[in-house]
Parts: structure tokens; sequence; C-alpha cells
């Protein structure tokens, strides 16, 4: 039942200042017809060598900013000025519980509160990161997901966080090129966590994962909500989507799910590039510009400088369609050695002229025609 909203921030405020039972706090999205002057935020204990402080920690869209503050007053102040922020969504997780708090359209609170797996406050202190999605929950028994798979999911599962909106609602995600789903399957139970009202649809060229992953659903409880097409990426019948993931998908298959972001005018794009074939073949092909030529020269170098150049491009052009783009690490290259995100929001600002110039410039240099600049064409 939705209850208002002082009351519910301050049952938060309580479990932010309790500095030896908080795990973890992230706030984030904004409330409707609200600016904020922060886009995210989080709070955690951490353990210095000066002693115990808690690690605030703040983007305004622009860069992080990073304060480690003393609990009692300095906290409370800290605290207090997080919570006038007109953020949408509150994940606060302690040794005993998780509260998650979510700002309704008229301005009520709708706030869940859930066991925690029990543990110390020291042990909750050093835990680095905490897991968004807990490592005993139920999704990762039913995937028979391994250690190193979970570490994959929380990891992505925080630049999701960073990137989308949570006080979006209804949301749309179409995964394309979902695979065996594991992330696609992570995302909704993360995102219905929270509260949010979330759909899902994962697109595969192959009928038999579609089978699989459909009942993997229906076992979950989720059929109504996460469903499976089977077809090609840029030909799969669906309509559109707020958010779109495109995650290791091979070759230009990844331009191919951006291209269809665009088209659909995604509010927000993920996508974690596989191979890169098609810019590598045409270096091959071609001459590099002076005095470049030793960067090509060699056939494991010039694979290494296709990778940076095609996701270079695919940055640029996406820039040119309006969107704000990045390019993150999202996990250790020692659980993938494909570890680059390329994080999208539409902004619908024009591109200039110099970003123009900028990606024409790059692209007759070296004489290679992005994928993605063919399908947006």
């Amino acid at each position: 039942m939705p209850e208002a909203l002082d009351a519910a921030l301050l049952r938060v405020r309580d479990r932010l200042l309790d500095a030896d039972h908080l795990v973890r706090a992230v706030a984030a999205g904004r409330r409707r017809g609200l600016p904020a002057g922060l886009v995210r935020a989080e709070v955690r204990p951490v353990t210095l060598k000066a002693g115990q402080r808690v690690q605030v920690m703040t983007n305004d869209g622009s860069r992080p900013t990073v304060r480690n503050v003393l609990p009692g007053e300095e906290l409370s102040a800290a605290v207090d000025a997080l919570l006038a922020e007109p953020f949408g969504n509150w994940h606060v997780e302690t040794t005993t519980e998780t509260l998650q708090l979510r700002v309704t359209k008229r301005g009520e609170a709708q706030v869940h509160v859930s066991s925690s797996s029990s543990c110390s406050p020291a042990s909750a202190h050093d835990r680095s990161p905490s897991h968004l999605i807990a490592p005993d929950d139920p999704l990762f028994t039913v995937l028979g997901a391994t250690a190193a798979k979970r570490r994959q999911v929380d990891a992505f599962l925080r630049s999701l966080e960073a990137t989308v909106d949570l006080s979006f609602s209804p949301l749309r995600i179409v995964d394309l090129g979902c695979g065996n789903a594991y992330l696609t399957f992570a995302t909704y139970r993360y995102l219905s966590g929270l509260g949010l009202d979330v759909t899902v649809t994962g697109v595969d060229v192959r009928d038999d994962q579609r089978e699989r992953n459909s009942k993997v659903a229906e076992s979950l409880g989720w059929g109504d909500r996460v469903t499976f097409v089977a077809g090609t990426i840029l030909d799969a019948p669906v309509d559109g989507a707020d958010l779109v993931l495109a995650l290791h998908a091979c070759d230009t298959a990844t331009d191919e799910a951006l291209a269809r972001a665009v088209g659909w005018r995604s509010k927000w794009v993920l996508a974690a590039p596989c191979c890169h074939h098609d810019v590598a073949a045409q270096l091959r092909r071609g001459e590099a510009p002076e005095p470049y030529g030793l960067v090509t020269r060699y056939g494991i170098l010039r694979e290494r400088f296709a990778d940076v150049l095609t996701d270079g491009l695919r940055a640029s052009l996406l820039r040119l369609w309006g969107y704000r783009v990045e390019v993150v690490e999202f996990v250790d290259s020692v659980h993938t050695p494909r570890n680059l995100l390329i994080r999208a929001s539409y902004s619908g600002v024009a591109a200039t002229d110099a970003q123009r110039a900028e990606y024409e410039g790059l692209t007759k240099s070296w004489g290679v025609m992005p994928r993605l600049e063919e399908l947006l064409r």
C-alpha cells in the first residue's frame, strides 16, 4: 500500500544513519516533473586506516564525487542532503533486511521490505562489492550459474543501474541476441525487485533457444512478463523498446542491434560487443595512413586496433544520432576478455559540425565503412 513519502524517507534515513548495520544504499532516477541535481548516489560503510567511515558517492551526470564522512553529525548532514534530492528510487541493504522505495506518479511511496541473508556487521562492511542479486537467489539455481557468471551478472547490473532512469515506468526492454538469456532474466529480476513495471523480450535466431528460455521464464513464474521470439536482430517482430540490450552479439550483429535501437529512438542502450571481424577485414585490404603503418602491419596488432576503431566509430555514430555515450569496462578482464560496454542515453541533441567532421575524418583516413553507418543510412 502507498504511504506518505516523508514518512517513508524517514525509514530510509534511519537505516542510512545506522552505520553498524548498513551494507549499501543506492538512490537513482528522478520524480516525475522534478529536475534532479544528482542522477545517482551510493552510500556504504568502509574501513580506512583512520577508522570506520561512511562513503558517499554521488554523480551529477558529468562526473562522480566521493566523500568519506564520519558517522554522527557529518553523516547526518550528508544523508539529509541526499534525501532532499528528488530521487525516484531508493534501494537500501542492511545486515538484516532490504528496503526498496519507489516514488509513485502521485508523489506517494511504495515500500517493500524483505529479509536479507544474515551476516555480521563486520562481514557486511567487508563485502566488496555487495550483490545486487543475492548469490543464493532461486534465479541462479534455475540457470545453474557459476560463481564467475554471477559476478558478471552483478557487474552488468551495476552498469544498468548507473545508466537507466529507475523512475521510468512502465519500462519495455528488448535483449537482441539474448542467447541463453542469463542477463535477460537477471535484468528482469533486479528491476522488478525494485518495484518497476517491467516487460522483457528476448530475441535469438535459434528457435530451440526460444523454447528453452520460455520454459525457464515459466518455471520462475515470469511467463507473462519475460517472453522470447525467434528471429534475426534486424527482422524479429518487436515493436520497440525503451531499453535495448545487445550483449556479446558477434561482429556486425552488434551494429544491427544498435541500428534497431536508433530506429526505435530507444531511451537507453547497453551493448557489449564481441568479435570485430568486419573492420579488421577492411583494414587488411587497405593501406594505413601515414605514419601509422606499424599499427596494422602485424596481424595481432591489426585485430586489436580494429576492436578499438570499431567501437570508437560506433560511439561516434550514436552521438551523431542524438545519444550521449560512454564506453566503460563492465567486468574485470579476468572473467572475460570481451569486457567493454557501450552505454548510451538518448538526448535528442543535434550533432555538431565538429562531431560530423571528426567521424568523417576518421573513416576516410583509415578507408573503412562501418556496418552501422550502412544500416543507419
